[in-house]
């Protein structure tokens, strides 16, 4: 039997506010981003959050890709800004460790999918920048941080035809859920816009050549369970995980 791809599984960070341990923080990742690996046939690891490089680095030579999950604000200073106003949280112990990943999977040339705050880390270190909260927008701007179901999708996005992810989904205009305050101000040097909101919102970008490494700003893990194109994302990652895999050995 073939064996299954080793998809390593970002982190955040939750602080109890009350309960039985006020203070007490925990690691964790939302259940959707494992379910969306199991059904695409890999296996998910999470990636306990933490500052050992050495650490992290031996867990992902361990990998056969990277998902780097959504969650709380980047910290401007990553990307040469004081907080604005509609900056919200922000949990630099993360952003560490997510960057550090990040690179180590450069390194390796790892197949690499961003979501959410995935997408936005992911164009800041290769050089982009973001707008700290869609109100610094000029002109109109949709509604991004849906309050909906995360099953729901409510608006749509315009996709190049001529791009990776076009050729994955078979699509090039679709609807898709938005949990998002923040938006890519400065897309990264080393990677191509590949979709847009009706608004002008960066959406996806991609990188050029034959490495998988594509980053989306809705949550497709949310809506793997419903959405039959978002599943081919999925199963183009697992692929992508596979070959890396088949290559390495």
């Amino acid at each position: 039997m073939e064996k299954r791809a080793v998809i390593g599984i970002s982190t955040g960070l939750i602080t109890d506010d009350g309960g039985m341990f006020p203070g007490y923080r925990r690691i964790y990742v939302n259940e959707d981003y494992i379910n969306a690996v199991l059904a695409a046939g890999g296996v998910p690891v999470m990636i306990p959050m933490n500052g050992d490089r050495e650490a992290l680095a031996a867990v992902v030579d361990k990998l056969d890709a990277l998902l780097i999950t959504g969650g709380d604000d980047i910290d401007p200073i990553r990307y040469g800004e004081e907080p604005h106003r509609g900056l919200g949280k922000i949990v630099p112990e993360r952003d560490f460790c997510d960057f550090t990943l990040y690179e180590l999977a450069r390194e390796r040339h790892l197949p690499i999918l961003g979501v959410c705050r995935g997408f936005q880390l992911i164009n800041i270190a290769e050089g982009g920048s973001l707008y700290q909260d869609l109100g610094e927008r000029s002109g109109e701007v949709l509604k991004h941080s849906q309050g909906h179901s995360p099953r729901l999708a409510t608006h749509t996005v315009n996709i190049r035809p001529d791009s990776k992810i076009a050729s994955i989904l078979g699509v090039t205009e679709h609807r898709v859920n938005s949990f998002h305050h923040q938006t890519v101000k400065k897309v990264g040097t080393p990677f191509t816009e590949v979709a847009t909101a009706p608004d002008g919102v960066t959406e996806a970008v991609e990188l050029p050549g034959d490495d998988f490494l594509i980053a989306v700003q809705w949550h497709p893990e949310m809506l793997e369970s419903v959405d039959p194109v978002m599943r081919k994302l999925w199963s183009a990652f697992i692929a992508a995980g596979l070959r890396y895999r088949a290559a390495k050995n």
